[in-house]
């Protein structure tokens, strides 16, 4: 069956738009093909730094002819109708019509209107201009008079369609003066001949020997493979790196390793610096020295040309750029280290955080104190936190963090350990902002994960306060990695710690300190569970201080926390219901203990007993919620012994207090696995309570009494979740 091969070839396209558009290019002809009924065997696109390319497998050579029946008008219709009928049809009269009878709608026209299939190049004609003219580019440009919008000037198109074993056919289309041929263009400097080519095979064949290798992987396999021989054979290693990679292949055509050197007095400076530098302005790879573990004074370059010296120039004119800017970063360390870490403290007054959140050194104020707050709840010297606080975003304005903000936490780390501060705090500099997603580390050390929790807590209450919260794909204060952050440190690191607390003292420090032992009081005098309380009885009260400043509501960022536990847990394989059912319960902001009843529940689910409880369970609850309905009102226990007649009732109200009580025990122990193999001994008075007892007694008060014993099932599974939001 016949290929298609699509080539558009322009000046150079940005690296970082080579992959998207290659990709756009694939879905864009090949859903065109389908939709007009050309199916293919397979499709790939290609890109190099000048061209876009795709080749479709297995075409057929032309549509399929199509019959479609279209139905007209009854017989003897108005004169218009028929008429309109006959020119849409394509029909010159009547006779070329049938009639067709339905019992219900008596007789109509029936016109049969066949389509003859066009041929594929005829289609394909169609299709790719428009394509062009309308392809995604994230930015593009006119040039000259025209009136087409490219990512770059666009010179040639290639287009060519036939079966192997015969010679292909150019597929003849013109986009602004651009006319498609089968004449494509090679390497820029090293094969800029004009190229006649035929179909895939012969077209990449020709480009490599024209100094083109046309399969961007193949490309990055070759820099991968080149420069780890290189290093190789300089008894050195390559630092890998994919970004890097997948940046350097989309600049070069045909790639050729070359290595350079710079002076060893730059090695100085930390490796991550040197990295940066390198990377950022040269897009040059660093290599380690296997012996010390540390940087070598060597980097490999990619070139785009074999070169008549052997590249000696080439890699020359890096090493000049690349020393110049060995020279600023150096200069950056070497002032940084000069000025020390403190020296930056005041200038926080004058940075602003966020408007409406005040400066830099007041969020550092606030991390500091919540800082000590948390320390001892976490293992850590209070001492050792405060001070790791006020250190953690001090390199946010020295030289080199100015120069590459990726470096920040980590130049902490460096100028911490060279002023000689605690290595609790210059660990804290780097950890505190980790971790930054999914597969990054959290940190163990307490004094880092003090000043973690507090940094991320400070930004949850802050935003929330002034009502920036998540909405739907939009986080631009990335605010759900913040709380996933704190799950994952508390979970990942075994931390009990009262969520509900941490995030009340956090918000207390947005008040003037002259208010914070009054709020202080107030809290602790009502009950922290009535959400209404945050919302309106404290902020009555702030009011009459400081009406610019709000409590926030802590149950709505305690929600939001569990909306993420829900993910986090579910992508580790857990029931998000079972979340629910745990974090319902009144005071549930232990994260680590919540999990770990979660878990208990999850397992006893599993048992037969379990099954059959919540089986049982549901049963009660919508007896009981039908049943209050009708009567408008509340069955709550506890039930009237006098009134339990029937053996099965009496042993089920035993067996709930019995019940009740051994859950309650186990739980304030912490036992979750006891807690259920007690909830597990309802099992069998539930079950023989619903075959024995007829809950609907025409006595009212007996009625009344069992319909509270249904109530008292559920109070007894309170002691672990709530169970009305289990599903399944």
């Amino acid at each position: 069956m016949p290929d298609l091969l699509i080539e558009l070839f322009s000046e150079e396209i940005p690296a970082r738009m080579q992959a998207q558009a290659a990709d756009g290019l694939k879905k864009l002809v090949t859903d065109a093909l389908v939709e007009r009924g050309l199916l293919y065997e397979g499709a790939k696109a290609f890109v190099t730094p000048r061209r876009l390319a795709l080749a479709v497998h297995g075409l057929p050579g032309r549509q399929a002819d199509q019959r479609e029946e279209k139905k007209g008008p009854r017989v003897g219709a108005p004169e218009g109708a028929i008429a309109g009928f006959l020119k849409s049809a394509g029909l010159a009269s009547l006779d070329q019509a049938s009639v067709q009878s339905d019992p219900k709608k008596g007789d109509f026209y029936v016109a049969v209107v066949e389509k003859p299939g066009r041929p594929t190049p005829e289609v394909i004609a169609e299709i790719i201009p428009a394509i062009i003219r309308g392809f995604p580019w994230p930015k593009s440009m006119r040039w000259g008079s025209g009136s087409l919008r490219w990512v770059r000037p666009l010179h040639s198109i290639v287009a060519t369609f036939g079966a192997e074993g015969d010679e292909p056919e150019v597929v003849r289309f013109e986009v602004d003066g651009i006319v498609s041929s089968n004449v494509t263009y090679g390497h820029r400097f090293l094969a800029p001949a004009p190229i006649t080519v035929k179909r895939l095979d012969d077209w990449m064949a020709k480009l490599e020997a024209a100094k083109v290798v046309v399969d961007r992987d193949r490309r990055k396999d070759i820099i991968l493979n080149d420069a780890k021989d290189l290093a190789l054979a300089n008894g050195l290693e390559l630092v890998e790196d994919e970004g890097l990679l997948d940046e350097v292949a989309g600049l070069v055509e045909w790639p050729v390793v070359l290595m350079g050197a710079f002076e060893e007095r730059f090695l100085d400076i930390p490796d991550e610096v040197i990295r940066a530098t390198i990377r950022a302005n040269q897009k040059c790879f660093v290599l380690k020295n296997p012996a010390t573990g540390r940087l070598a004074n060597r980097f490999l370059l990619i070139s785009n040309l074999v070169a008549s010296d052997g590249g000696a120039a080439i890699v020359a004119g890096n090493e000049r750029v690349i020393r110049a800017r060995l020279s600023d970063a150096k200069f950056f360390w070497d002032t940084d280290r000069v000025n020390g870490l403190a020296k930056n403290f005041s200038k926080f007054e004058h940075i602003t955080f966020h408007e409406k959140l005040g400066s830099q050194a007041e969020r550092i104020e606030r991390i500091r104190r919540l800082a000590v707050e948390i320390a001892p709840k976490v293992g850590a010297e209070p001492a050792l936190a405060e001070e790791a606080a006020l250190y953690a975003k001090a390199d946010l304005l020295t030289e080199v963090v100015g120069e590459f903000p990726e470096l920040q936490g980590l130049m902490g780390r460096y100028y911490a350990q060279g002023e000689n501060l605690p290595p609790e705090v210059a660990a804290a500099c780097e950890e505190h902002y980790k971790p930054q997603g999914p597969g990054d580390r959290v940190p163990t050390a307490p004094v880092s994960i003090a000043v973690a929790l507090a940094d991320k807590i400070d930004t949850l209450v802050g935003f929330w306060a002034i009502d920036e919260k998540p909405t739907g794909s939009k986080d631009p204060y990335a605010l759900r990695r913040a709380a996933l952050g704190v799950i994952r440190i508390v979970l990942e690191n075994g931390l009990r710690v009262r969520l509900r607390k941490i995030l009340q003292e956090e918000n207390i420090l947005w008040f003037p300190e002259t208010e914070r032992g009054a709020i202080r009081q107030f809290i602790d005098g009502i009950n922290p569970i009535r959400p209404e309380f945050e919302e309106t009885s404290l902020n009555k009260m702030l009011l009459q201080g400081n009406p610019s400043t709000r409590f926030i509501g802590v149950n709505s960022l305690l929600s939001f926390f569990a909306d993420r536990l829900k993910v986090h847990l579910r992508e580790h394989g857990a029931r998000h219901d079972l979340v629910d059912a745990v974090f319902a319960l009144e005071g549930q902001d232990d994260l680590f203990l919540l999990v770990d009843r979660m878990t208990a529940l999850a397992r006893f689910l599993e048992t037969e007993d379990g099954k059959t409880l919540l089986a049982g369970y549901r049963r009660a609850v919508n007896i009981l919620r039908i049943e209050e309905k009708k009567d408008g009102r509340a069955f709550t226990g506890p039930t009237n012994a006098a009134l339990l007649k029937e053996p099965a009732e009496e042993r089920l109200a035993d067996a709930i207090e019995q019940v009740k009580r051994r859950v309650a025990t186990a739980a304030a122990a912490e036992d979750f696995e006891t807690a259920m193999t007690a909830l597990a001994d309802l099992r069998g008075p539930v079950d023989a309570f619903f075959d024995a007892v007829t809950v609907n007694d025409p006595d009212p008060a007996l009625r009344e009494n069992r319909l509270k014993l249904l109530d008292e099932i559920r109070a007894a599974t309170r002691g672990i979740a709530d169970f009305d939001r289990i599903g399944g």
